[in-house]
């Protein structure tokens, strides 16, 4: 029989050693503007990272979920730098959608669109241009591109296709329990 020994591996030196290590990087790309976060917008081919920072903040404005994460905005958006690179029109609309934004922004607060702090600002600003091309290419596509992820779809309660399983008559058709009772 084996025995195990109870006794931790790791005592608390070894854990301050690993914790002053990480510390000064994580300082360093904080304070440098590098991260994470920021990462998946440096391989762009066509629009600059900025830009597409800023339509990911868009898309968030547009279609406010605090339950999902900028992850799948990204993979929303993400999609606009290959048809800007495949089309210069395409890249025109969203340059200059984004740079209308940006200097909207300026002049009402002072900073670009992606700074201003406030959503409510920030719609106010998108609410000025709901009628030009770019606003409507980017929301009309992000019905499709955002809600179209499986991983989003239990967010929201929603189990995918039930053709295969019988239909919805057979698979929850009348669970009908946010409703109240009449």
């Amino acid at each position: 029989m084996r025995e195990v020994d109870p006794r931790s591996k790791y005592d608390r030196r070894v854990f301050l050693k690993g914790a002053a290590a990480t510390v000064p990087s994580v300082a360093v790309a904080t304070s440098t503007g590098l991260g994470v976060t920021d990462a998946w917008a440096e391989d762009a081919k066509a629009l600059s990272p900025a830009t597409l920072k800023t339509l990911v903040k868009v898309a968030r404005d547009i279609y406010p979920h605090d339950i999902l994460a900028d992850r799948y905005y990204i993979v929303a958006v993400k999609p606009w730098d290959g048809k800007a690179a495949e089309d210069a029109a395409v890249k025109s609309m969203i340059n200059d959608g984004v740079a209308r934004l940006d200097q909207d922004a300026r002049d009402r607060h002072k900073v670009a669109y992606i700074d201003v702090p406030w959503e409510a600002d920030r719609v106010a600003l998108l609410q000025g241009i709901e009628r030009t091309a770019f606003f409507t290419a980017i929301r009309s596509d992000l019905v499709v591109s955002l809600y179209n992820q499986k991983e989003v779809w239990p967010k929201f309660g929603y189990e995918g296709s039930s053709a295969e399983h019988g239909g919805y008559i057979n698979r929850g058709f009348s669970d009908i329990d946010w409703l109240p009772k009449a």
